[in-house]
């Protein structure tokens, strides 16, 4: 791996940690609401994309982690998923309905295996680490339908605008500096999980 990479998924990895002990601090404080438990995969059905960081990171433990014979499985799976996906978006007619529409799309990601557990857990994304527990973005509130936490109560929240940035800021420095203003435009275009699979980093 090249060094400037090794480099950025180093810093990544540090923002995973961190995100790590959110979620168990939250888990700990609120055992009766957070329901995440072994055989639960209600997150693996859920429409998200990633930032490029993200996706570079997935995609290359993809390629490292997994067989020959795995990996071509689960981009079987990733290609039925785009078809979905594309087949949605393509219906939406306005960004609030497109919105809500990804929101309740029941996609399953191919990375959740035939025998119901995630090929690269340890090396999931950050929506699948937060999942169970209250986020906001932009000041709305959101939480695993499965979970315990009810609306009109307050919670621990994490703020995913601020994690965002981060991961933008990463993606920035993914793109290198020689065009600053052509890594940011890179860094603002968001990947589906199924799309990041098919990268060869």
């Amino acid at each position: 791996m090249a060094d400037n990479l090794s480099r950025l998924f180093q810093k990544y990895e540090m923002l995973l940690s961190e995100i790590g002990r959110v979620f168990q601090r939250v888990q700990e404080t609120h055992s009766d609401c957070v329901r995440c438990q072994v055989g639960c995969t209600d997150c693996c059905y859920a429409v998200f994309e990633l930032f490029p960081i993200e996706a570079a990171y997935l995609s290359y433990h993809f390629h490292q982690r997994l067989k020959r014979r795995e990996r071509r499985e689960v981009l079987r799976r990733a290609e039925k998923a785009l078809v979905e996906i594309t087949g949605i978006k393509e219906g939406i007619k306005d960004k609030e309905s497109g919105v809500l529409q990804m929101a309740e799309a029941r996609i399953r990601c191919p990375l959740l295996s035939d025998h119901g557990h995630c090929l690269l857990y340890e090396y999931r994304p950050i929506t699948c680490r937060l999942y169970g527990i209250p986020t906001a973005i932009r000041g709305v509130g959101h939480t695993c339908g499965k979970s315990g936490f009810e609306k009109g109560t307050i919670y621990p929240t994490v703020n995913l605008d601020l994690i965002h940035e981060k991961l933008f800021t990463l993606s920035v420095e993914l793109w290198g500096a020689h065009d600053y203003r052509q890594a940011c435009e890179e860094a603002r275009k968001l990947i589906p999980v199924p799309l990041a699979l098919k990268m060869n980093m």
